[in-house]
C-alpha cells in the first residue's frame, strides 16, 4: 500500500490515541497501583509483535513511535475511538500500527537521494501530513510526501555531523525528533557528545518553520545525560517542556531505562559555542527525574538476556498519545535489534508532569 493511502487511513490524532486499549495476551494487565515512582505508573505492557513479519518485512527495530494528530477526531462507527500510530524501524521501514491491537496495517521503505538504506531514528508526522525523519548515519532530516518521495532535506551544523565532516561519532547523532508546541519549531537531541564537549553533554538542535513552509536553522541547547546514557528520544509536551528518554546498556548487566522531565525554555542557545566544557554563563536544559523504569513492576514480563528488571529492553522509541486521569498517556517501543536475545515491547505509562 502506498503511504498516500496510508496515511489517509489516519482517523484518529491525539485525543483518539488517549484510550488506546490492551493489545495481545502479553499487554492484559489492568493499572492497580502499578507505581514506576510517585509520577509515573505502568498501565501494561505488549510483546505482540515480537518477531514477527508482516509484508515480507520484519516487524521489529523499531526506533521512534507518532500518532498522526493531522486528520479529523473521528470515531469509527460513532463509538470507541480509533486510529492509527506510525512506527518508524532502523532499518528504513516505516509501519502503521492499528492504534487499539497494534497490529500492523502497511508498510513503506524509505531511503536517502541515492536510494540507499537509512539508519532512521526519529519520527515526526507533520500538520499536513508529510514526514520527517532523521537518520543518524550522516546525521540527517528528511521530509518525505505520502508516497515516501523526498521532498526536503533539512541543514545541519557542521559540528553535529559524522567525523571527519564533523565532530559527532558514528551512531550517535540526531535520536529523538519532535515539534514544539505550534508546530513551527522542530528539534533534533544528538544521542551522545560530539568531540570537544564534556562528556555526557548532548546538543539539542531546533529549526524554525519559515512562511514557506521550509526550516531554518535555529537556537541550539545543551543538555547532560547521565554518566554512561545517552539520548535515544525526546518528545515535547505542551507547555514547551520536553520529556526525554534516557538510556544504557552494560553487557551482563542489562539496562538502564530513565524518563526525565526537561525545560529548555530558560537554557543558552549554544549554537555559537564550540565547546561546552562547564563553563560559566552557559545554562543547559534542566532535568527533572520522574521514573527509573528499573523500579517498575514487571508485570509478569520476561527477559532472554541479563536485566535488572525483566521488563527492560533496549527502550528506543517514545510518544505522548493522549491525557487523561489528570496526566499523560505515553508509549514506549524497544528496538530489538533483530536479535534473538532481544524484545520488540511496548509499554503504556501514565506519567504526571
Amino acid at each position: 500500500m502506498r503511504l498516500r493511502t496510508v496515511l489517509a487511513a489516519f482517523t484518529a490524532g491525539l485525543a483518539a490515541v488517549a484510550t488506546l486499549t490492551a493489545a495481545g495476551p502479553a499487554a492484559a494487565h489492568p493499572a492497580t497501583g502499578n507505581a514506576c515512582s510517585p509520577s509515573v505508573t505502568l498501565d501494561r505492557f505488549s510483546d505482540a509483535l515480537d518477531k514477527t513479519t508482516f509484508g515480507g518485512s520484519f516487524v521489529g527495530n523499531l526506533s521512534a513511535l507518532a500518532p498522526d494528530v493531522t486528520r479529523s477526531r473521528l470515531r469509527p462507527n460513532g463509538g470507541t475511538p480509533g486510529g492509527s500510530l506510525a512506527a518508524l524501524s532502523d532499518r528504513s521501514a516505516l509501519f502503521l500500527l492499528d492504534a487499539r491491537t497494534l497490529a500492523p496495517k502497511s508498510v513503506v521503505p524509505l531511503a536517502d537521494e541515492k536510494g540507499a538504506a537509512l539508519d532512521s531514528e526519529g519520527l515526526v508526522v507533520d500538520r499536513d501530513g508529510t514526514l520527517l525523519v532523521s537518520s543518524e548515519t550522516e546525521p540527517s532530516v528528511r521530509r518525505y510526501d505520502r508516497d515516501g518521495e523526498i521532498l526536503d532535506r533539512l541543514p545541519v551544523p557542521s559540528p553535529l555531523l559524522v567525523a571527519p565532516a564533523g565532530r559527532a561519532s558514528a551512531n550517535q547523532t540526531f535520536e529523538g525528533l519532535t515539534l514544539l508546541p505550534g508546530g513551527r519549531t522542530l528539534l533534533a537531541s544528538m544521542e551522545y557528545a560530539i568531540a570537544g564537549d564534556s562528556p555526557g553533554v548532548v546538543r539539542f538542535q531546533t529549526w524554525t518553520r519559515t512562511r514557506h513552509d521550509r526550516f531554518r536553522l535555529a537556537a541550539q541547547y545543551a543538555y547532560r545525560a547521565d554518566a554512561g546514557l545517552g539520548v535515544p528520544e525526546v518528545q515535547a509536551l505542551a507547555d514547551g517542556r520536553l520529556l526525554v528518554l534516557e538510556r544504557g546498556f552494560t553487557a551482563g548487566v542489562g539496562n538502564t531505562v530513565r524518563l526525565y522531565l526537561a525545560d529548555p525554555r530558560r537554557a543558552t542557545d549554544t549554537a555559537g559555542v564550540e565547546n561546552l566544557t562547564g563553563q560559566p554563563g552557559v545554562r543547559l536544559v534542566g532535568k527533572t527525574l520522574l521514573a527509573d523504569l528499573v523500579t517498575c513492576p514487571s508485570l509478569g514480563a520476561t527477559a532472554r538476556q541479563p536485566q535488572p528488571n525483566p521488563l527492560l529492553d533496549n527502550i528506543e522509541g517514545m510518544a505522548v498519545t493522549g491525557r487523561d486521569r489528570g496526566g499523560l498517556r505515553v508509549l514506549l517501543v524497544s528496538d530489538d535489534n533483530q536479535n534473538a536475545a532481544q524484545t520488540t515491547r511496548f509499554l503504556f505509562l501514565h506519567v504526571r508532569v
